[in-house]
């Protein structure tokens, strides 16, 4: 064998193994994407979660990691395909995934700049490389891409490619999706998009940040152009629609949707998460009970009672001090407005669900309440006297001096007057002559938080949530039946086709009448005691202010005949707000303020409360009293005299 035929045999033996190494390097990529086009034909993409009002007012638009709204292909308009293909892809709808032709006169191109200056990718290829493939510039991911591209095109529609691309395709500012990038830029739905608009989108994927409209219009606008004239160059507009298209200047946002209620939407999340873990990725459209306009006042109300505030008492300035509010109708159990703080933006801190604080005397209704359903009349006497209490601790005992607001004593007074004006020390002897054991018993069985044995509960020393605080006022509001709160009216699960209606969920507690009687009750706190800022003659309202150890607290629990509201206020520190800053002087205002605005959207709402059967009045010391099977008429006392029951 000659020297040469050596040289032939090996270089024959080289070229075969590089083959055959080429060959199976090759065939390693296929099999590598086998099934990583199911990730393609199986298109699942994460979908946003949208919110609404009862009324189908859009509130928000909340996801994990991709903002995607999806768009089927038939409600694709026709003419964002065709900017589309005209952009990216003309000649899409004949080759079989890719375009040889491009390739090589990109490659071409190439050559001659000495780098990389026009692309070739097809539009099936960008979304193999959008889904399945990373853009970094490899061989291997480019022989991938080319295998996975050819392969969906044998297995999807050219349409269905197309739907594909437009769902998944980043458009900066966090949008997927043509149809979310179209709503956010420019707060329209695709159909009522302008060309101008539409080529606005397109131009986006090449380099959303460099073409982002909200921060670089020019640089938009003149890709858009360039996307019109070739359109107009292809014979697919007219020159009347390309003179409108690039004389047009479209209005661009930079949002998606304003919040309009954050904390509510916020708490719809929270109760739904632990149910559908889902629910932020898989398109669920959430129906709330929240009334839009009722929210914006809600929210109106404590910014201004919060800037009252402020101008009133200059120290509070760059405080803590912050507030929340929850309204619903105690009926039904639904919440219409709910806000946990005086701004979103400052602290996303949710104080109606996620803080515990005391209620101080807004408690004393349920209080009462025990009182009246142990045969007390509203007319009874108890002793406003003061009292030294030994309280006995590990270390030491101590000594508890209750006081009244006022400083001062009133002997025997009513139930109603010592509900009225707040009296801590008649409160106190009331619990007292009842037995603490009864007492706390009884708050447990309306539904608070277990207590511990202490007379100081008397006066609200329990911490507790403002959600669950509003759904126990409902046993007083709503005569004697604890309805549920609930904030969630709808649940839409697209990819399940099912709708879900929460149901409203009621407890029967006492009789109608007895709770009748703590209604009228605590109207005269409004009428006449330590309400009385909340007071409007032009509805019934009954109410409790509630104002913790050192003006901490400062509360005001209200409702109509059909509508319920509680007002907080405090530092987030829980610092004192400053002497005198009751329930009364610091959130009955913002009560007021709200039901006045209020009564202007929904004039609707019930003004009287109904009197129901069992409750009869009698008179006593020359005043009409009320009295119920369970509450009969109290025996006439002289002052010094003790009560008899």
């Amino acid at each position: 064998m000659t020297r040469f035929q050596k040289i032939v045999i090996r270089f024959l033996i080289f070229t075969i193994t590089l083959m055959i190494a080429i060959g199976g390097y090759i065939f390693y990529l296929y099999e590598d994407t086998k099934f990583a086009s199911e990730k393609i034909v199986y298109y699942n993409p994460p979908l946003s979660a949208r919110f609404y009002d009862r009324n189908h007012n859009l509130l928000a638009i909340r996801y994990k990691d991709e903002n995607r709204l999806y768009v089927k292909y038939k409600d694709i308009p026709g003419r964002v395909i065709e900017t589309l293909i005209a952009t990216e892809d003309t000649s899409f709808f004949e080759h079989p995934g890719i375009n040889i032709n491009a390739i090589i006169r990109a490659l071409i191109k190439d050559i001659k700049a000495g780098k990389k200056v026009e692309g070739a990718s097809t539009i099936t290829q960008q979304l193999v490389r959008n889904i399945y493939l990373s853009r970094k510039k490899t061989l291997s991911r480019k022989i991938k891409e080319i295998f996975l591209s050819l392969k969906i095109e044998r297995i999807l529609t050219k349409e269905e490619i197309l739907e594909r691309y437009l769902n998944q395709i980043y458009f900066g500012h966090r949008y997927y999706g043509i149809k979310t990038a179209a709503l956010g830029y420019f707060h329209k739905d695709l159909k009522d998009l302008s060309l101008k608009e539409t080529a606005m989108l397109i131009a986006l994927p090449k380099g959303p940040s460099i073409y982002d409209p909200t921060r670089h219009y020019e640089a938009n606008t003149k890709r858009a152009n360039s996307i019109i004239k070739r359109m107009y160059n292809l014979g697919w507009i007219t020159k009347a629609e390309l003179k409108k298209a690039l004389s047009e200047n479209p209005k661009v946002y930079n949002y998606l949707v304003k919040p309009k209620a954050p904390y509510a939407v916020d708490t719809a999340i929270r109760k739904l998460l632990p149910k559908y873990p889902d629910l932020l990725t898989r398109g669920y459209n959430i129906t709330l009970t929240i009334d839009l306009p009722t929210q914006e006042i809600a929210q109106k109300t404590l910014k201004w009672n919060y800037q009252r505030l402020i101008k009133e008492n200059p120290e509070l300035n760059n405080s803590t001090l912050n507030g929340a509010l929850i309204n619903i109708n105690q009926k039904t159990g639904e919440v219409l407005a709910l806000v946990g703080g005086v701004d979103y933006k400052k602290s996303k801190f949710n104080r109606v669900i996620q803080s515990k604080r005391s209620v101080g005397s807004s408690i004393k209704p349920f209080i009462y309440q025990i009182a009246l359903n142990y045969g007390y009349n509203p007319a009874s006497k108890i002793a406003d006297i003061s009292r030294v209490f030994k309280i006995k601790t590990p270390q030491e005992d101590e000594v508890w001096k209750p006081k009244n607001y006022e400083r001062n004593t009133l002997g025997l007074i009513t139930l109603r007057e010592a509900l009225v004006h707040s009296r801590n020390l008649a409160t106190i002897n009331l619990v007292r002559d009842l037995g603490l054991d009864v007492v706390i018993n009884n708050l447990e069985k309306f539904g608070f938080p277990k207590m511990p044995y202490n007379l100081s509960i008397s006066l609200g020393s329990i911490g507790i949530d403002m959600w669950r605080f509003s759904e126990l006022y409902t046993i007083i509001s709503n005569y004697g039946e604890k309805s549920k709160l609930r904030i969630i009216k709808e649940i839409d699960i697209p990819f399940e086709n099912k709708k879900i209606i929460p149901k409203e969920a009621h407890q029967n507690i006492e009789p109608a009448y007895q709770a009748y009687l703590m209604i009228n009750m605590m109207e005269d706190v409004v009428k006449k005691g330590t309400g009385r800022k909340a007071f409007m003659p032009q509805i019934q309202i009954a109410g409790k202010t509630g104002t913790t150890n050192e003006y901490k607290d400062a509360w005001f629990v209200g409702f109509t005949p059909n509508s319920q509201t509680i007002i907080w206020f405090g530092k987030d520190n829980a610092k004192s707000l400053g002497k005198r800053m009751s329930g009364g002087r610091v959130s009955a205002p913002a009560f007021k303020y709200f039901y006045e605005h209020l009564l202007k959207v929904h004039p609707e709402l019930l003004r009287k409360f109904i009197t129901p059967q069992g409750v009869k009045t009698y008179t006593i010391n020359g005043k009409k009293e009320l009295y119920t099977p369970l509450s009969p008429p109290a025996t006439e006392q002289k002052e010094g005299e003790i009560p008899i029951f």
